[in-house]
């Protein structure tokens, strides 16, 4: 079967341990997706997939939304339900004043996001991806 669950590549080493039958490392970003896999149609997965792009910018999906934080404050909100094109950001400026609903989301999204940021490996700012990183950045600060 297949599941509708957002997982991350921090997911795949514990679930491999669990697989195999050996205990979890303590501080473990991930989480075993075993349960997923002996049941796909599982419902109840309290985990959000949590992508970085950078210091300070970080993507938080669950099921339903997806939740976008950058640098400099501002913030995204797309439905998947009802826009899966992430066409209409819901905390736009020229979106209508967000509901209690859309708060409760937003705060529930921010409870995945990281508390602090890994610092860049050695020989980092030379990749393509600090590349395209450092251009954004330089492109969002003229605005």
């Amino acid at each position: 079967g297949r599941s509708n669950q957002p997982v991350g590549l921090v997911d795949i080493y514990p679930t491999l341990l669990e697989l195999c039958g050996l205990n979890p490392e303590p501080g473990l970003d991930g989480h075993s997706m075993a349960p997923l896999i002996t049941d796909p149609a599982r419902t109840d997965w309290p985990y959000a997939a949590v992508t970085t792009f950078g210091p300070g910018n970080h993507a938080v999906r669950n099921e339903r939304w997806r939740y976008i934080r950058y640098a400099d404050g501002s913030e995204e909100l797309y439905d998947h339900a009802t826009d899966p094109a992430e066409w209409h950001n819901l905390l736009a400026a020229s979106a209508e004043s967000p509901g209690d609903a859309i708060r409760e989301v937003v705060e529930t999204m921010r409870e995945h996001l990281p508390t602090q940021d890994a610092a860049l490996r050695k020989g980092a700012e030379r990749s393509s991806g600090y590349a395209a990183f450092r251009d954004a950045e330089e492109a969002r600060s003229r605005r």
